[in-house]
Order: structure tokens, then sequence, then C-alpha cells
């Protein structure tokens, strides 16, 4: 399919297509996702499937939303692998993601009724777009307590408070 040069079609018809053309290109770029390797991945993010994939994760088939979810995922994977190999501070996929609305999609699909689809969004939010620890984001307004502690006693005025009574 890809040395056939095949992919731009089948992304095109994912993002184009009527359902059951989308529902069979889904399955190609997922199937292509989990049997291929990193080059072949990189060269379907490449041709333009992180939208489309994007895009599939509102339509009411919930098997559908595994298959983009599935995708979706081994991409993220491998976005991953090549942030460790190339000493980047973040996945490059992920700001691909983001920009295709696919976070908050996924966010969303944390309410699915279908057990399978609710996994699938969890995990790859929790792999591949962690929230910020509550311990991280309150760093910059921690207070370190001065050698002696804290004094929080009021210095009493001589004479007491006088409150105007």
């Amino acid at each position: 399919v890809i040395n056939n040069n095949l992919i731009p079609g089948v992304i095109n018809l994912l993002a184009t297509g009527d359902f059951d053309i989308k529902k069979e290109a889904a399955w190609v770029i997922s199937n292509a996702t989990a049997g291929g390797n990193a080059q072949h991945i990189e060269y379907l993010v490449e041709q333009g499937c992180i939208k489309p994939l994007c895009d599939l994760l509102t339509v009411s088939d919930g098997k559908m939303i595994g298959v983009g979810l599935d995708a979706l995922a081994n991409i993220l994977k491998v976005g991953k692998q090549k942030q460790h190999e190339n000493g980047l501070s973040e996945n490059p996929v992920v700001a691909l993601v983001e920009q295709a609305e696919g976070v908050a999609r996924i966010e969303a699909l944390q309410e699915d009724p279908n057990e399978e689809v609710y996994q699938k969004a969890v995990s790859i939010l929790e792999t591949y777009f962690p929230l910020e620890d509550d311990d991280a984001a309150d760093q910059g307004t921690t207070m370190e307590a001065p050698e002696g502690g804290f004094n929080f006693s009021a210095a009493v005025p001589q004479g007491g408070f006088n409150f105007g009574t």
C-alpha cells in the first residue's frame, strides 16, 4: 500500500468519503499503524492522517471510534519514541493531535457509554496528554520557611488594640 503510493488516496477518502468509505479507509490506516514500522507511521503522518483520524472520533459508531483511537495511539507511541531518540522536549505528534482538535475529542470520549472507547480514550490521555501535577503546578507558589520557621503571632501594640469602642 505504501510502496504503491496509495496512502495519499486512502487518507483523502478517510477525510472526504461517505461513512462506509471512511470505515474502510480507517481500517487501512489503523492496520498500517499497527503493522508498520516507525518510518511507515512517520510517512502516514507526513501525508496528513492525523486530522481525518481525529475527525473520525466524532462519529456515532463505537467500533470506528475505537479504530481511530487505536491508530492515534500507535502514532503517538512512535512520536514518543522519536522524542526520546532525538532528545526532543515534547512528543512531536502531540502538537499535531492538539491542532486537529483531537485532545478535546478524546477528552469527550471519556463520557462515551462504550466501555472500550472510554478505556482507550483514558489510556491515551494518561499516557500522552497528562494533566499538570498539582505539585508541579504549585512549585512557583511554594514558600519555604526561613530558618527558625514562620512567626504567626501578632505583635500587640503597647496599650492593646483599640477598635473604636
